[in-house]
This record gives structure tokens, sequence and C-alpha cells, in this order.
């Protein structure tokens, strides 16, 4: 069976979270109630940046689309690790393993790899799920102590790659981004649909998405490797 996830843009991200707790009280199934708000014993400093709460999903089919981010944010993740993206992407990887990835009708087989998404549908969605909990946050009260951390892979070429490189750059500075202009546009022209959200809050969105990243390889990668893709990220 092939499943292919299909992105949304960000105002009909938006009007779904919205228009979701105007009639149910919840957004993307996580009730109101349900809301984590930050609490001062669990707050810390991480990557020069504030982080609520340590804990968010590992990279995996989950923190891949927007609105599964902003539901895990929802429910208490701070620290969330993005899917891990490499050179090849899209269709061509979906041909390459099996999808579903993960085969549970007796014992648990994964076959996951990286993104199922493009790279650059990978940043987009990363680039929406950031603007949106921050948007979120301040919204519903709930913090944006949160710390976006990517994962590339799987070798010293393909990170060092112009596919890779722009993802990386894109991340570490969203501003120049179509997609986050095309966000802020539509935050500051639906402002009447927000209680809480100012223009101030919307121009205090950092445009860093993340400054850390996890390095991904597969089994059996060499150490000298493994050792020059970390000298290059940090170099």
């Amino acid at each position: 069976m092939s499943e292919i996830m299909r992105p949304l843009p960000f105002a009909q991200l938006m009007g779904w979270a919205l228009s979701e707790y105007a009639q149910s009280g919840s957004v993307f199934g996580i009730r109101v109630e349900k809301f984590w708000r930050p609490e001062q014993d669990t707050a810390s400093r991480l990557y020069d940046a504030d982080l609520d709460c340590p804990l968010g999903p590992a990279a995996g089919p989950h923190s891949q689309l927007a609105q599964n981010i902003v539901a895990a944010f929802l429910a208490g993740s701070r620290f969330i690790e993005l899917k891990t993206v490499q050179t090849m992407d899209g269709a061509e990887l979906r041909a390459a393993v099996a999808r579903p990835c993960i085969n549970a009708a007796d014992e648990g087989y994964n076959v996951e790899w990286s993104t199922e998404l493009t790279v650059e549908q990978a940043l987009e969605e990363y680039v929406k799920a950031w603007i949106a909990v921050h948007v979120l946050a301040v919204e519903f009260g709930l913090g944006a102590g949160v710390v976006f951390n990517i994962s590339v892979g799987y070798s010293l070429e393909g990170v060092q790659s112009k596919k890779i490189d722009s993802y990386i750059e894109g991340i570490k500075d969203a501003s120049g981004l179509p997609v986050w202009r095309e966000a802020l546009e539509w935050l500051r022209a639906n402002g009447e649909r927000f209680s809480a959200l100012t223009e101030a809050d919307i121009a205090a969105i950092p445009a860093a998405v993340s400054n850390s990243v996890t390095v991904s390889t597969l089994h059996g990668c060499p150490a000298d490797e493994i050792e020059r893709i970390a000298d290059y990220l940090l170099t």
C-alpha cells in the first residue's frame, strides 16, 4: 500500500485549528483541558534558548507534518526532533522503501527511513509548524519555550549537497522563504480571528527555526565519516 503525505497551506492549517477550537474546544484532536502549560520546575535552557520542558517526540513519521508537530506541542512536547532529511526524497524514496513504514499486524517491523516528503516540503512544514506553535502559545497562554532540533544524513557528501545545504540555511534563518512571508501575511490579514495575538507577537516570532542538529547515519557508517560530518556542521 502506498500513502502520500499531503502538506496543507498555512492558511488552511490555521483555519482548521481556529475553527475546530471554536466549534469543539480542541485543536487537531487535543482537548483544551489537555493543553499543557509550563511549570517552573520543568524549565531549563538548551542551545541558547528557553525550554519549558525537556520532553518531546523523537524524529519519526509523527514529526513530519505541521499539524502533528503542533498537536505534540499542545500536549506538552517542547523539544521537537524533526524528521531526518537526506538527498534521496519524495517519489524516489517512496519507491525504495515499503509503505506504510510500520507493519504492526503481529510483530512490529519498522522500515522507516528519512522524510517521506521532499526536502523542500519538509522545510516548509517545519517552518509552518514553528510559526503555528508560537502563535498558539500566545493565543492560549502556553509559553513558547520550545526547541526544534533538525536531523540530517546520511553521508558527508549528502550533507554538503546543495539540497541539504539550502535546507540547513533555511532552517537557520527562514525570514527569506516564501512560506515564511505567506504565513506572516496571513496572520496579519486575519488578526480579528485571534483574541490574544498582536502585531508585536507576530513580529517577535524568531526567524531562526533551529540552531541544533542531530546527525543520522546508516548502519556501518565509518567513525571517521561521522567525525567529518560533525566537523563540517560545527564549522
